[in-house]
């Protein structure tokens, strides 16, 4: 793609193989998203999930235009300011994330799990299996561990791991049968003049109720106190009382966690060895925190609290 400075303006990306550029005619504002690599899921899938999104009433970019054959799509500009810059002033974050918990129960309303993409063929939402969420955690063994253990050491660590991780997934309790947009943390979140916008929604799947307000609360991008994780969590548990088992939700809710941040913790990993990007190792020592957080309370987390803390030590967690 040639890059005309005279209407295009590179943006930061993110951790994916896409580039975003704003482009500017007259007062007009729009984005081009640009990628060669995983184009279907980028750029196809990503459409489908913004049409579902945008259906049931909530703020996706919409496209304006695409050129699949030349890797691009153009979309709708939702400016510049993210919920994640609002909450880093730190004030009123709970009044915040009450408007973001309203939207994610709008999100959890969602009942359509097909819909044409704009090469009009039929997209269906993927479940999100078990085996999937222990690939995802499996990220860990393969990239984190052998890098911070020795070999023999990392082979035993991480036959232990997954069984342990086995373990736990056959502990969760609620039904796949949630919209789960699967990214759902606050620089994904945009201020869109008085409402919350919603972006990266390409991998979104029908999983567990419990994931999308884990990926919330425990995020490793934004540091929120215990306090203001504990009225968050409350919040939601206050607004769907009737609809949930609050002691099965709570037990998902904390392997959730825990597994999505031992992804995280993986995949950051692998960006700094594979892709050379660095910048994200500086949120692992938040990862491990997050981890704690919430092995350190709850039975169930015996075995893999020893795991990791005969194995991990406190100066390696907090290497960045």
């Amino acid at each position: 793609m040639i890059l005309d400075k005279k209407i295009l303006q590179e943006i930061k990306g993110d951790a994916s193989f896409r580039s975003f550029f704003r482009k500017k005619e007259k007062k007009k504002t729009s984005i081009i998203v640009y990628v060669k690599r995983e184009k279907k899921k980028n750029l196809l899938i990503y459409d489908a999930i913004n049409k579902i999104l945008n259906k049931n009433g909530i703020k996706a970019p919409r496209i304006l235009s695409n050129n699949y054959n030349r890797n691009y799509i153009e979309i709708e500009d939702f400016g510049k300011i993210s919920i994640y810059a609002i909450l880093k002033t730190k004030k009123n974050q709970f009044q915040v994330f009450k408007k973001i918990i309203f939207l994610l129960n709008k999100i959890q309303k969602i009942k359509e799990k097909k819909i044409k993409n704009f090469e009009k063929k039929n997209y269906i939402l993927p479940i999100y299996s078990k085996k999937i969420l222990f690939n995802e955690a499996k990220l860990f063994m393969e990239w984190y561990v052998p890098k911070n253990l020795a070999k023999k050491k990392a082979l035993v660590l991480n036959k232990k791991l997954s069984n342990e991780i086995k373990y736990l997934l056959s502990k969760l309790k609620l039904k796949n049968d949630t919209f789960v947009h699967r990214d759902f943390h606050v620089s994904n979140l945009m201020k869109v003049k008085k409402k919350i916008g919603i972006l990266d929604s390409q991998d979104a799947v029908i999983g567990n109720k419990a994931y999308d307000l884990a990926s919330l609360i425990d995020d490793v991008r934004l540091r929120t106190s215990k306090q203001i994780k504990k009225s968050v969590y409350n919040f939601y548990i206050d607004l769907n009382k009737n609809k949930i088992n609050k002691i099965y939700f709570k037990n998902d809710f904390e392997i959730l966690s825990v597994l999505r941040n031992l992804k995280i913790i993986g995949i950051f990993t692998r960006l700094a060895i594979r892709d050379n990007k660095k910048k994200y190792l500086k949120m692992i020592p938040l990862a491990w925190k997050l981890i704690e957080g919430r092995i350190n309370n709850n039975i169930i987390f015996y075995n893999l609290k020893n795991y990791l803390d005969n194995n991990i030590s406190t100066k390696c967690r907090m290497k960045k």
